[in-house]
């Protein structure tokens, strides 16, 4: 009885039910379509993320910067007398200093104890972020040498104090002016355990030449390059590499396993030997963590930041703002835009169908009080006008996830490309500016703009909730119209006859 008057009425009411399933299936449309593609953007971010943190990085570790005490100056040059050769009235200096990046703040190895010991923490990795920087050039070897100069062999780079010693104004110099001729390349290095390479930078590389740290390189003065930077300093697998005054021999180089072309540092070399040659000895700048499960992450970065007061401690959702460029854009409109967009739409869709419903009820007075007159009940009257409702909302729902999946289709045809970039640190720049192979301030290592092309997936998930959006939309417009109808008395159809 109900199936056969429940088809009797829709197809009777062709107009109602086709304006009500049209209505709904334009938002559940839209719907699986803005889910889709944000979906996707939160895919693009979180590539360009692991060129950076490495592949199932989940949460990452460091100590907020802090200002640099009064005097110090990270990262300089000092000349003492004899620095350097001297021949034919100039000097020719060439220096090598491995520091922390003035926007780094190292902190106490023992903390990767504790992270390590922290219940949900799958594996846990420490770093030390560093950058090389080399000056090489030639100075006369008569010059005022006071503190905070370049002058002869009493001078000093970088705001570094040198000796007090008053000397001659120089009378030639390399560059034929009485001047000096010099420069500083920089490059970032990455100290790391070998053995934890399940985690962090090195697990979203892939080989390009040669091989990876190991464990027997621990201790050992062996590096890895990025491949784009071995390519533009003319270094190659078997070669050689001086970091910090010492000669490293290259082991191998890496490339991204991404769409980008760089990795999160130009060398990476043994935790243990950064740590010695840059007097950070016992220290690291950051831990990455793989939680044990994927659901437990935001608990164990709660569990994180109680057992390290003072650490700043960062999921791949706090990292995902950190992505710039147009990525960072689509993310901004589909969060934004997009949902804002699905909800009105939705909003209207649902009021449609529940002021069709309430129309409909209206129009079918004699019919419900004829009902209730031989003897249906509220219940049966609520039922079968929600039925209706909840059957025009599934229709509905039905074309919307056709015309969302139809949309998903267009645009991973279309496949838009995005750039996108993440610095795995802070740029500091000096007196002479910064960036590479200019001034003296630490060179920031970013991922380049990374080009990453927009895919939409769909899934079980978003599918499910086009339905619930359905029934549910359906279920409104029945039960506020089954209310109107089971309010209706018999004797008002009784009136309206004739």
């Amino acid at each position: 009885m109900f199936g056969t008057y429940l088809r009797r009425e829709l197809v009777n009411r062709r107009k109602q039910t086709v304006i009500i399933s049209i209505g709904m299936a334009l938002a559940i449309g839209l719907v699986i379509l803005v889910n889709s593609i944000s979906a996707g953007v939160q895919g693009a971010q979180a590539s360009v993320l692991q060129s950076v943190y490495g592949v199932g990085t989940d949460i990452t570790i460091s100590q907020a910067a802090v200002a640099p005490t009064a005097g110090a100056a990270p990262g300089a040059f000092a000349f003492g007398s004899g620095s350097g050769a001297t021949a034919g009235g100039t000097t020719t200096l060439n220096q090598s200093t491995l520091t922390t990046s003035r926007t780094e703040t190292v902190f106490d190895a023992t903390q990767l104890d504790t992270v390590s010991a922290t219940s949900g923490v799958s594996a846990a990795t420490a770093t030390l972020s560093l950058t090389n920087m080399t000056f090489s050039g030639q100075l006369p070897s008569q010059a005022t040498g006071t503190s905070g100069t370049t002058g002869g062999a009493g001078g000093a780079v970088g705001g570094q104090a040198g000796s007090s010693t008053t000397q001659t104004a120089p009378t030639g110099g390399p560059d034929g002016a009485g001047g000096s001729s010099f420069s500083v390349d920089n490059f970032t290095v990455l100290g790391l355990d070998p053995t934890g390479a399940s985690v962090g930078p090195l697990s979203a590389v892939t080989l390009a030449s040669g091989r990876l740290l190991t464990a027997a390189d621990v201790g050992t003065d062996n590096a890895v390059l990025d491949s784009s930077y071995a390519t533009s300093a003319s270094l190659a697998t078997g070669g050689t590499i001086s970091i910090g005054g010492t000669t490293f021999t290259i082991v191998g180089t890496v490339s991204s396993s991404g769409s980008d072309s760089v990795t999160a540092s130009d060398v990476y070399i043994p935790l243990d030997v950064a740590q010695t040659l840059s007097s950070n000895v016992g220290k690291i700048s950051n831990i990455y963590v793989t939680a044990s499960s994927s659901s437990g992450v935001d608990q164990l970065a709660t569990s994180l930041k109680s057992a390290l007061p003072t650490a700043t401690v960062s999921t791949q959702a706090d990292l995902a703002s950190t992505v710039s460029g147009s990525l960072s854009t689509a993310s901004s409109l589909v969060s934004n835009l997009g949902t804002w967009l699905s909800i009105l739409v939705l909003a209207a869709a649902f009021l449609i169908a529940i002021l069709f419903t309430i129309s409909g009820v209206t129009r079918r007075t004699r019919e419900f009080g004829t009902l209730k007159a031989v003897g249906w009940s509220n219940r049966r009257i609520v039922s079968q006008v929600a039925g209706e409702s909840v059957v025009q909302g599934l229709i509905g729902g039905a074309i919307g996830i056709v015309v969302g999946l139809v949309g998903v289709l267009v645009v991973n045809i279309i496949a838009p490309t995005l750039s996108g970039s993440a610095a795995a640190t802070s740029a500091a720049t000096g007196p002479g500016g910064g960036g590479a192979g200019g001034g003296f301030g630490a060179a920031a290592k970013a991922v380049a703009s990374t080009t990453v092309t927009l895919q939409a997936p769909v899934t079980l998930g978003i599918i499910l909730i086009a339905v619930g959006l359905a029934v549910l939309g359906g279920l409104l417009a029945g039960a506020i119209g089954g209310w109107r109808a089971a309010r209706l008395r018999p004797a008002e159809a009784l009136r309206s006859v004739g």
